[in-house]
């Protein structure tokens, strides 16, 4: 069975890629605006999708691999999103809140995978 806070990640990650697709449609049409949309889509989408893989893990080992990757793309979705505010396609004010969720993921990622491995 699903302990609280992981059931309460799940939500979280997956409320995080749903903002996220909500502001991606929000972007002016364009090719730089398409490719860099459909790159955050892709990061921002599988940090929910590679959380819910660390919970089904079959060993610590894997856990903390399958952490690592959400880490990984938690990260690369906040530089998306810094590039839509430096290429002027998003204000930085709209973007702000998603990006503080993207590096508060990454945090609490790092304390899970950290504290796994001492476990």
């Amino acid at each position: 069975m699903e302990n609280r806070q992981a059931r309460e990640l799940r939500e979280r990650t997956a409320s995080f890629a749903l903002r996220v697709l909500r502001l991606v449609e929000a972007l002016p049409k364009g090719m730089v605006g398409d490719v860099i949309g459909k790159q955050l889509v892709r990061a921002a989408t599988s940090v929910g999708a590679n959380y819910r893989a660390a919970c089904r893990a079959r060993s610590k080992a894997e856990f903390v691999s399958k952490l690592g990757v959400v880490v990984e793309e938690a990260d690369e979705a906040q530089y998306w999103m810094e590039l839509l505010a430096k290429a002027g396609l998003m204000e930085r004010k709209r973007l702000g809140p998603l990006m503080e969720e993207a590096h508060e993921i990454v945090a609490i990622m790092v304390a899970s995978a950290k504290t796994a491995r001492t476990r």
